[in-house]
C-alpha cells in the first residue's frame, strides 16, 4: 500500500483501474480497493471450467466498436492489445414461436464490425494492472463506508474479516452508483435527491444472465451458420457465436426470463433447457457440448442490488452532476453508468475513469494555487456540468449552474466521424473558476445497427441484455 495515499479507488473494474493507471502516471499516490478476490468486476473471461483464462470465453461485456469508440480503441492501442471480429459469416437463424420450425435467412455483414480482443475483455484488465504497483492495488477489500472529514476522508472497509479504516484526500468511487447507493454508508449522508437519483439509475448487465456452450468442433460454422440467432420461445433470446481467437468453438446466448423464473427454474433445468434450444437451432451436435457455464448477474451481491431483478432498462447520460453538498470536491463517482459517453458499456468506463483522473488532478492544480481560505474554497467551487463524477458549488438556477456564456460552436455543430467522443459535453466556461476544465468535444453516437446487448443492437434493431464495465 502506499505510504500515505492520497486517492483511494473503490472498485477495480475498468474504470477504476483506467482511473488508477492516469494517476499513477501523474505520480498521485492511489490505492484501489476490490471487494472479490479478482480484478475487472464486470469484465469476467473464463475457461471451460470456470477459472480466470489469457484465452478465456467472456461471460460479462465482449465487444467494442473502434471506429464510434476512439477513447476505448486508443487505449487497447496504447496498451498494444490485439483484436479480431465477432463471427457474422453465415447465415442466421430466427425462432418466432413454438408452433412453428425455425427459420433460416441470409446473413447480412455487420457494419461498423463487432470486434472481441484476443484473450478476453479481461484481457485489458490485465494490461492495465501490469503497470500499477501490486501494493497498489487490493482485492477482498469491501468498503462498508465512507465518512467526510475536515482533511479528507475516511474510508471503513472489511478485509480478511477484519474492519480497517484508511484515510486519502479524495475518493473515487468506480462501482455503479445504485450498488454503491445500496451498500455504502455515507456521513453525512448523501442529498436524498442524489441518493435517489442513484437508486434510479439502473446497472448495466446487473438484471441478465448468460449462457455459454463449449464444443469440439463449430458444427454451425461447417453448415454455413455464423452462430447468431433470435429467439421468441427461449430459453435463450439472443445467441452468437462464442470462438475464441485461438479457435476454441463455443456459443453463447443472453437467457430471457426474469431473474425470479431463473431462480425457480434452477440451473440444471436451465442449462437443459438451453441445450435443447440449441439442438432445435442448429443441430443435435448442439445437446452435447463438453463444458457449459451460465452466470447469472444478478445472483452477484456484488453487482446487482434488489431493485436489479427487474430488467430496468438501460442508463441515460445526464450532466447534471452525480454529487452534491458537501461531498463536493472529496468524491467522484466513476462507475461507467456515470460516463456521459456511452454510460453502460467499456467505452463509457474508460471515459469515466479518465474524467475522474482529470478531475482529481485539477482540484489538486487548484489546490496548489490559491490559498486555502473559506473565501478562494467558495470561489473555486463554480459548477461544472460536462463532469459525470462531481462539481463544485457555485450559483444554480433552477436548471443547473448559471454560465456567462452559452454553449461553444463545437456544440451546435452535429457530431461527425471526424469529431472526437472522448470527453464528455461540450465545454462551458463557468462564472468564476481559477483552473478550468478541458475543453471538451460533442459526444458520439453508436450506428443504429450496433447498439446494447454487451453493447449491440441485433440487425432487427432489437436491444440485447448487456452492460459494459
Amino acid at each position: 500500500m502506499p505510504t500515505t495515499p492520497e486517492v483511494i479507488i473503490v472498485g477495480a473494474g475498468l474504470a477504476g483501474l483506467h482511473a488508477a493507471r492516469r494517476l499513477h502516471a501523474r505520480g498521485v499516490a492511489a490505492l484501489v480497493l476490490e471487494a472479490r478476490d479478482r480484478l475487472g468486476r464486470r469484465i469476467l473471461s473464463v475457461d471451460a471450467d470456470g477459472g480466470p483464462s489469457d484465452d478465456g470465453f467472456d461471460l460479462g461485456p465482449a465487444w467494442f466498436w473502434p471506429h464510434t469508440q476512439p477513447q476505448l480503441a486508443a487505449l487497447i492501442a496504447e496498451l498494444g492489445l490485439a483484436a479480431f471480429a465477432q463471427a457474422s459469416e453465415g447465415d442466421v437463424i430466427i425462432e418466432r414461436m413454438s408452433r412453428e420450425a425455425p427459420r433460416r435467412y441470409r446473413g447480412m455483414p455487420q457494419v461498423p464490425a463487432s470486434m472481441r480482443l484476443v484473450g478476453g475483455a479481461s484481457a485489458l484488465v490485465r494490461a492495465i494492472a501490469r503497470e500499477l504497483p501490486p501494493e497498489h492495488v487490493w482485492t477482498g477489500a469491501r468498503v462498508t463506508a465512507i465518512a467526510l472529514g475536515e482533511d479528507g476522508v475516511d474510508i471503513t472497509l472489511l478485509r480478511d474479516g477484519a474492519p480497517t479504516t484508511l484515510h486519502a484526500a479524495r475518493v473515487i468511487a468506480a462501482i455503479p452508483p445504485r450498488l454503491l447507493e445500496s451498500t455504502v454508508a455515507f456521513t453525512p449522508a448523501q442529498a436524498p435527491a442524489v441518493a435517489q437519483r442513484w437508486r434510479d439509475t439502473p446497472t448495466w448487465m446487473a438484471p441478465h444472465a448468460k449462457f455459454l456452450a463449449l464444443y469440439d468442433r463449430a458444427f454451425w460454422a461447417e453448415a454455413g451458420l455464423s452462430g447468431t440467432a433470435q429467439s421468441m420461445v427461449g430459453p435463450l433470446a439472443e445467441i452468437h457465436d462464442a470462438t475464441t481467437a485461438s479457435g476454441r468453438p463455443a456459443l453463447f446466448g443472453f437467457v430471457g426470463a426474469n431473474a425470479d423464473q431463473r431462480c425457480a427454474a434452477g440451473e440444471d433445468h436451465l442449462t437443459r433447457a438451453c441445450l435443447e434450444q440449441l439442438a432445435r437451432l442448429f443441430g443435435p451436435e448442439a445437446r452435447t457440448p463438453r463444458a457449459t457455464r451460465l452466470h447469472d448477474w444478478a445472483a452477484d451481491p456484488l453487482t446487482a442490488t434488489a431493485a436489479d431483478r427487474v430488467p430496468g432498462g438501460h442508463p441515460v447520460a445526464d450532466p447534471v452532476p452525480w454529487v452534491t453538498g458537501p461531498w463536493e470536491g472529496r468524491l467522484v463517482l466513476a462507475g461507467s453508468e456515470t460516463s456521459a459517453v456511452e454510460p453502460g458499456y467499456l467505452a463509457g468506463a474508460v471515459h469515466a475513469g479518465q474524467r475522474a483522473a482529470e478531475l482529481v488532478l485539477q482540484s489538486r492544480a487548484c489546490a496548489s494555487r490559491i490559498p486555502a481560505t473559506p473565501r478562494t474554497m467558495a470561489r473555486s467551487r463554480a459548477a461544472d456540468t460536462s463532469s459525470p463524477g462531481v462539481s463544485w458549488r457555485g450559483r444554480r438556477t433552477r436548471s443547473g449552474p448559471r454560465y456567462r456564456s452559452s454553449r461553444s460552436s463545437a456544440a451546435r455543430r452535429p457530431a461527425t466521424a471526424h469529431v472526437s467522443a472522448e470527453t464528455s459535453a461540450p465545454g462551458h466556461r463557468p462564472r468564476t473558476r481559477p483552473c478550468p476544465p478541458p475543453r471538451t468535444s460533442p459526444r458520439r453516437r453508436r450506428p443504429r445497427n450496433s447498439g446494447p446487448g454487451h453493447g449491440l443492437r441485433d440487425r432487427s434493431g432489437a436491444q440485447n441484455p448487456a452492460m459494459a464495465a
